[in-house]
């Protein structure tokens, strides 16, 4: 199942390295950026939600800006600088002292990272053909998360709030970990140009954003993803960590083997799922998504529920919770990017995905914000509520877009039988 879901073209399988050595460093920080900023740096859970607000808020503005950039110029001109100002933002986050600095630092992690993930996805849809993208970015998604949970294990041993030297490393050894996937691109200097141009080398006129937001079927997956992203994946940083350890009364490390199941999860079945997955209906698939997102929530109220009366059952819960919803991701991560890239056109392939990518943008804002004063109300039995019943919203919208697709963007068809050992067009030549 390895070797099928692996890319038939050499210089994608070398961009799915980057993408693992990179997210071993954000398995470092990744479960504990509002307890580093609480617990460590001093700041109150009200403003280090608004700081991670406002990092979404900075990626939600400059997200259109970033999709247009890569259609006009090439992926690759856009996603190397990005690496290296995320890099900066990152390592500077473990000098952060106050509400102001953190506000500032994370502006910089903002701007990095608003056109890397839709860069990236352009780059890996531009290598791929319509037969082998969904099976790829489900590959491409089991690599993060593996990456992401041998951080999250190593940084889970060694962090210790008494001890704000740990964070500082961790942080430190993040933002090194963002040059790998540069480095790798940097060799790479035919991959990243310009999809959408003429036999004379010109940019074609695609329409911009406008063409964009006049796709219905894209308009219902957006809608579709801001609901189940607002009450799932926004919830991770701040939603479950302070329900977990404010409400179920665990500890941070139990937070970090919560991370570790999540990431065993989806590195044991993702292949398994995208086995299935295929010739099957996307948008049942994305349905599936909300319903399991919804129950992994449920577990995680029932742990609230227990609280320090049973520590065990407690972490246990937590734990489960996180296993749950990494099932749910494996269904997720193949399906979205590759239903996005086969409603996109070459002339706004960028802005596609960047307006996929400012889905999480958006929801980073929403989530974080009201996360807290959520959490806070009826212990955290309100924050329960909202979240369950979001993404049970998100499946039936899920279910309303299958009629607005054919049976080949539905992936009830494939589009054109492809051998094996068919070879597939050359890369782009670089803008």
């Amino acid at each position: 199942m390895l070797l099928r879901a692996l890319p038939r073209r050499p210089e994608a399988r070398r961009i799915l390295v980057g993408t693992v050595l990179s997210a071993i460093g954000r398995g470092l920080t990744l479960p504990f950026l509002f307890i580093y900023l609480t617990d460590v740096r001093g700041l109150t859970d009200a403003r280090a939600g608004l700081v991670i607000g406002w990092y979404g808020a900075v990626t939600l503005v400059l997200s259109p800006l970033g999709g247009t950039l890569i259609d006009r110029f090439g992926a690759r001109r856009i996603v190397l600088p990005c690496l290296v100002v995320e890099a900066a933002g990152t390592g500077l986050l473990s000098v952060v002292h106050s509400t102001t600095s953190a506000f500032l630092v994370m502006t910089l992690v903002a701007i990095g990272s608003s056109a890397i993930w839709s860069g990236q996805n352009t780059i890996l849809a531009s290598l791929t053909d319509d037969g082998e993208r969904q099976r790829v970015f489900g590959l491409n998604f089991a690599l993060l998360n593996l990456g992401i949970g041998v951080g999250g294990l190593i940084s889970g041993a060694v962090v210790d709030t008494s001890r704000p030297v740990t964070f500082q490393m961790i942080y430190l050894l993040d933002a090194l970990s963002y040059l790998t996937p540069a480095l790798i691109l940097l060799t790479l200097p035919g991959v990243g140009g310009r999809i959408a141009s003429g036999p004379d080398g010109a940019q074609r006129s695609a329409g911009g954003y406008l063409t964009v937001l006049r796709d219905r079927p894209f308009r219902r997956l957006v809608i579709f993803g801001l609901v189940l992203t607002t009450c799932g994946y926004a919830q991770i940083e701040v939603g479950f960590t302070a329900y977990a350890v404010r409400v179920a009364e665990v500890s941070p490390r139990v937070v970090a083997w919560a991370l570790a199941a999540n990431t065993v999860m989806i590195v044991l079945a993702q292949l398994v799922v995208i086995r299935r997955l295929e010739g099957r209906s996307r948008t049942a698939a994305l349905a599936a998504v909300g319903a399991v997102f919804a129950t992994a929530w449920l577990v995680l109220g029932a742990a609230g529920l227990v609280g320090a009366g049973n520590a065990l059952a407690a972490a246990l819960g937590v734990v489960a919770c996180s296993a749950i919803f990494g099932f749910g991701e494996t269904m997720l991560s193949p399906v979205m990017p590759a239903l996005t890239n086969a409603l996109a056109t070459d002339e706004l392939r960028g802005r596609y995905n960047a307006m996929s990518s400012m889905i999480f943008g958006i929801s980073g804002v929403v989530g974080p914000v009201t996360a807290g004063p959520l959490i806070g109300a009826a212990d955290g039995k309100v924050w329960v509520a909202a979240v369950v019943g979001g993404c049970l919203v998100a499946s039936l919208i899920a279910l309303s877009l299958r009629r607005l697709l054919d049976p080949v963007q539905d992936g009830r068809r494939p589009t054109v039988p492809t051998s094996p050992d068919a070879e597939p067009a050359p890369a782009p030549a670089p803008a």
